[in-house]
C-alpha cells in the first residue's frame, strides 16, 4: 500500500521545484547630479510610495553630538524658504495622503504615500528641502525638547530598551554602533542647532541620496519630474568616510541593567560576518537560515521547546540582520518563565544552540524555513511600501536592488551542513555579549512626566 505523503515531505518538493518570487521591473537612471532614481511600477491601486534616502546615519556621528541624525530628522518638518513649519505634513494630507520619516544606524529615510496625482507635489516638496531647510535656533530649542522626551518615553521608562542600549555600548568599544540612535542623554542636552545645521550641510546632498518609488507610476515621466525637482540642486563634496573597525574581542562581556520591571530579561550578543559580496558569500545566508530555524516560525525551536515543550521562557528570540554597513551581531533574547531564573533561561537558550552544533538540523527543518523565506517576500510585494523599503534598505546597505531576487536564490541554496557549520564556527563565549536586567519593585520607577507629542 502506497504510504501518505507528510505535509513537511511536500514542502520539501515544493521547494526544490517551484520557482522563487521575481522582483520585476524596477527601473533606474542617475540625474547629472549624482542623484539615483529606482521607479518600481505597480499597477494594482491609484497609489505611489515617494521616498528619499539619505545615506547618512547614526554610526556616521561623534562623540559628543550622538543623536544629531534623529534630531536633524525632526527639523526637516520645521520648514524652508519657501514653506512654514507645518505646511509639508498639511500639503501631504489634503493630498489624501501620509507621511513620516525613520531614523536608523546607517540612513535616514523619508517617506509620503499618495494618490499618483500628487506624485509630483511630493517630489517638489522633498526636493526643497533637500536644499532649502530653515535651521533656526528657536525652532531647535523647542523641537529637542520633544526629542529628549522622546528618549526618556522609548528608552529611559522601557527596561528593555536600556538592557539594548547597555549591550551595544558594551559590544562594541570603537564601532559606532556602540552609540544609540536617539543619542545619550547628555549630548542632547547639550546639543546645538548648529550641530544639526553642520550635518544637514554635510550629508544631505543629491550625491548622498537616492529616490525610490513605487506605484501606479510611468518610469519615465517619473524621471522627468525628478530632473525637473531634483535635478536643480547642485551637488557637494562628502566628508571623509574613515574605516572604524571594531577590534577582534577576547572573551565574554557581561553587563547588568537594573531598572524597575515585573519579570527579568535576557539578551546575548555574538558577533558574526554580515553580507559583503552577494555572490560569494555563503555563511550570511547560512546564519539567516540559523535565525529562522530557531526563532522563524510557531514551530521553530526557541518557541516549541522552551516556551511550550519546557516552560523554561515566557518568550525567547533569535535575529540576525547582515545586510548592513556595520558591524554584525547575532542575536538571542528572552524574559524567564514565573518562577524561572534568568541562569536557567541563558543555559536553556545555549542547550538549544548546541542542539544544532551537535545534531545539525533536518531537512524538513530547512525546508520549512525555506518555503516561509519565499511565502514571506511574496506577502511583502503585496505592500508597496514594503516594496519599497526593501529597495531602500538594501541600496542604504551598499547592495544594488538588482540583487534582490539573487537573495532569496541564495537562502534556498543554503545546506544544513552550511548552518551547522556556522554554528559551530562563530557562536562561543570570547565573542559574546550578555546584557541582563534585574528587576527593582514597580514602586521604584520615577513618577511619570508629562508626555509631549511626537510624530515620528
Amino acid at each position: 500500500m502506497t504510504q501518505p505523503i507528510s505535509a513537511l515531505a511536500l514542502i520539501a518538493a515544493i521547494v526544490a521545484v517551484s520557482p522563487a518570487p521575481t522582483f520585476a521591473n524596477p527601473f533606474e537612471t542617475r540625474l547629472a547630479n549624482g542623484l539615483r532614481v529606482i521607479v518600481k511600477e505597480d499597477r494594482r491601486a491609484p497609489s505611489a510610495v515617494h521616498m528619499v534616502w539619505y545615506r547618512a546615519g547614526a554610526m556616521d556621528e561623534k562623540d559628543g553630538t550622538s543623536g544629531v541624525a534623529h534630531v536633524l530628522e525632526h527639523m526637516m518638518f520645521k520648514g524652508t524658504k519657501k514653506h512654514v513649519s507645518g505646511e509639508f505634513n498639511k500639503i501631504v494630507a489634503e493630498a489624501g495622503g501620509r507621511d513620516n520619516a525613520f531614523t536608523s544606524l546607517d540612513y535616514t529615510a523619508y517617506f509620503q504615500i499618495v494618490p499618483n496625482r500628487a506624485l509630483p507635489r511630493m517630489m517638489e516638496l522633498e526636493a526643497d528641502r533637500m536644499s532649502n531647510l530653515r535651521l533656526t535656533a528657536k525652532e531647535f530649542e523647542q523641537e529637542i525638547k520633544v526629542v529628549m522626551e522622546e528618549r526618556r518615553m522609548r528608552t529611559e521608562d522601557n527596561p528593555q530598551s536600556l538592557v539594548h542600549e547597555a549591550l551595544y555600548a558594551a559590544a562594541f568599544k570603537a564601532h559606532p554602533y556602540r552609540r544609540p540612535i536617539i543619542g545619550w542623554m547628555d549630548d542632547l542636552e547639550h546639543m546645538s542647532y548648529t550641530d544639526a545645521r553642520d550635518w544637514y550641510r554635510a550629508w544631505y546632498t543629491p550625491g548622498n541620496a537616492y529616490v525610490v518609488v513605487v506605484g501606479d507610476v510611468d518610469h519615465q515621466a517619473v524621471f522627468d519630474l525628478a530632473a525637473k525637482t531634483y535635478g536643480r540642486i547642485k551637488s557637494h563634496a562628502l566628508p571623509e568616510r574613515k574605516p572604524r573597525n571594531e577590534p577582534a574581542q577576547a572573551g565574554i562581556k557581561r553587563v547588568t541593567v537594573k531598572a524597575p520591571a515585573r519579570l527579568p530579561y535576557l539578551t546575548m550578543a555574538w558577533k558574526v560576518p554580515r553580507l559583503n559580496d552577494v555572490d560569494t558569500d555563503r555563511e550570511p545566508y547560512a546564519l539567516e537560515v540559523l535565525a529562522t530555524v530557531l526563532d522563524g516560525h510557531d514551530a521553530a525551536r526557541f518557541s516549541k521547546n522552551l516556551v511550550r515543550g519546557q516552560k523554561i521562557a515566557q518568550s525567547a528570540g533569535a535575529g540576525y540582520d547582515g545586510t548592513l554597513r556595520g558591524e554584525a551581531l547575532f542575536l538571542f533574547d528572552g524574559q524567564p518563565a514565573e518562577g524561572k531564573t534568568v541562569a536557567e533561561l541563558e543555559a536553556a537558550l545555549r542547550a538549544e544552540l548546541k542542539r544544532v552544533q551537535d545534531e545539525g538540523v533536518s531537512p524538513e527543518e530547512l525546508a520549512r524555513v525555506k518555503t516561509q523565506t519565499i511565502a514571506s517576500q511574496v506577502y511583502k510585494r503585496d505592500s508597496m511600501m514594503a516594496q519599497a523599503m526593501e529597495i531602500g534598505g538594501l541600496e542604504a546597505a551598499g547592495h544594488k536592488w538588482r540583487d534582490i531576487d539573487k537573495l532569496l536564490e541564495k537562502i534556498r541554496g543554503v545546506t544544513a551542513e552550511e548552518v551547522q557549520a556556522v554554528a559551530r564556527k562563530y557562536f562561543n563565549d570570547d565573542t559574546l555579549t550578555v546584557a541582563v536586567l534585574e528587576p527593582l519593585p514597580l514602586d521604584q520607577a520615577k513618577p511619570k512626566k508629562s508626555a509631549v507629542a511626537t510624530r515620528h
